[in-house]
């Protein structure tokens, strides 16, 4: 028997049908030449094949009795992979539509009766212009609930389901002695014993923690009070890195309708530049995106005249861990927005990230992600939820204080070319979450040398997203003309 961890279960709790809590990506596919058939059978005997490599594929969700503690995984009765794999309709659609209905798809909620996860196979696009393909370029969009992973652990599944060939590997068989736990095999009185099994559990964890907790909390009051006087406690107020956000038609109450848009740009010379600023592959990410935040603000909207602050998910998870839950938190991180001059917007975003590193050293290794079971559905998913849909409602959003005004993410990916049932993957561009005031996100995937980003945002609050992802593309422009180490001159 397997709980969701407080982290996990909070995804559920705190969805609504404005809010759906799934993440996902939108993949284009080249099939190799002389392909005949169908890519959406292809794709369904291939999961066929590999879903006992990932748990996703066959666990439910289970309630506890009266709600009284987290949900528990147990493995499906069956898996109908009609329903778990759709093909969509068969026309020939442009690139642009097949973004579109990607979007519709990420703003409707995963049925919880059925496994946490839904792919769609696009089985005939139009080569956008300068796209060279020599196969048909087919689409696979895939959504997957948040409770279910995180980031790095989407990354996991993607090694269970894809290939390093366009020949796919062979996969040893399920094992014929695992034991199976369905929904039929439990009893009222295990599931209520595990409830508080895990909250003992829980708080004794918070116990044991807690020195470790005080030991990092009290060394950064001790660097603090080197560096400003015996204030103690007191001294690390002024110094926070960060204030609260500006307000911007990013924070807002959202709708169920989405809008997602795409940009790629080459990875090697996004990392050469971030060599030659003396920062990190993240550091020019988020420059590309503040650049092209402030320009989307000046040309439809109002730049605040103090910087935007981004919401960037941490992993907490150690080297080596491959389980499949949430292992993260959140940090934020200052945009430099209201800085005209590139060069001090770029410097003020290296002191705002090398602050957060700082922070995170001592304070990793105690970040909760986890919390006692007991009655957390009706706390956390009764009042959690009621703030939440509160919070959404019409003016709240827009007149109460932000802690961001968007959301990105940088999740790193392999660099070589993958592939699914014999096709080749072209792009990796990911779909996260949009919440009530804070309604835009930027999720970047790294991928067989280039960095695709993916911009999901409210369709009301960010009406123009498309401008948006075109002006993550002139950002990078821009930036190579600033950063680019210049090749020495021959004598």
């Amino acid at each position: 028997m397997k709980t969701l961890s407080g982290l996990d279960a909070t995804f559920l709790y705190l969805e609504t049908p404005e809010t759906p809590m799934h993440v996902g990506s939108l993949n284009l596919y080249e099939l190799p030449r002389g392909f005949k058939g169908s890519f959406h059978k292809a794709v369904q005997r291939h999961i066929a094949g590999r879903m006992h490599l990932a748990p996703i594929f066959t666990r439910r969700l289970a309630f506890m009795p009266f709600d009284l503690g987290h949900p528990i995984w147990v493995e499906a009765d069956e898996v109908d992979l009609d329903f778990h794999i759709r093909k969509v309709p068969d026309k020939q659609l442009t690139v642009r539509q097949v973004q579109a209905m990607a979007a519709k798809l990420h703003g409707k909620l995963i049925d919880r009766e059925h496994p946490l996860w839904e792919f769609y196979v696009f089985d005939s696009i139009k080569p956008p212009p300068g796209m060279a393909v020599e196969g048909k370029l087919v689409g696979f969009y895939s959504k997957i609930h948040h409770a279910a992973l995180d980031g790095k652990g989407g990354t996991v599944l993607a090694n269970a389901v894809l290939d390093l060939s366009a020949t796919p590997r062979e996969v040893a068989p399920p094992d014929p002695t695992r034991k199976r736990h369905t929904a039929g095999d439990l009893k009222i009185g295990e599931m209520i014993g595990a409830i508080f099994s895990n909250s003992l559990a829980q708080y004794a964890k918070l116990a044991r923690s807690l020195p470790t907790a005080a030991s990092s909390l009290g060394g950064a009051v001790a660097r603090q009070s080197l560096r400003g006087g015996d204030k103690g406690v007191a001294s690390l107020r002024p110094r926070s890195p960060i204030g609260l956000a500006p307000k911007t038609v990013f924070n807002v109450g959202i709708t169920r309708d989405r809008a997602f848009a795409t940009a790629s740009i080459p990875f090697a010379e996004s990392r050469a530049m971030a060599k030659a600023v003396g920062g990190t592959f993240n550091d020019i990410v988020l420059w590309i995106c503040s650049t092209a935040l402030r320009n989307y603000l000046l040309k439809h909207a109002t730049l605040p005249k103090k910087p935007l602050i981004a919401a960037m998910p941490v992993s907490l998870r150690e080297e080596g861990n491959k389980e499949l839950n949430n292992q993260a938190s959140i940090t934020v991180v200052d945009l430099g927005t209201h800085l005209a001059n590139p060069m001090k917007r770029m410097h003020a975003i290296l002191a705002s990230t090398a602050k957060v590193k700082q922070a995170l050293v001592n304070l990793k290794s105690v970040l909760p992600t986890d919390y006692p079971s007991l009655l957390a559905p009706w706390l956390v998913g009764g009042a959690g939820k009621l703030a939440f849909k509160t919070y959404g409602r019409a003016g709240v959003a827009e007149r109460l204080p932000s802690i961001a005004n968007v959301a990105i993410s940088n999740v790193p990916g392999p660099q070589v070319p993958l592939y699914l049932a014999g096709a080749r993957m072209l792009t990796f561009h990911p779909l996260s979450i949009v919440m009530h005031g804070l309604a835009l996100n930027i999720t970047i995937q790294t991928y067989a040398g280039s960095v695709d980003f993916g911009v999901i945002a409210d369709k009301k609050a960010v009406p123009h997203l498309q401008d948006l992802a075109d002006a993550l593309t002139a950002a990078f422009h821009e930036a190579q003309g600033l950063f680019v180490p210049s090749a020495p001159r021959k004598p």
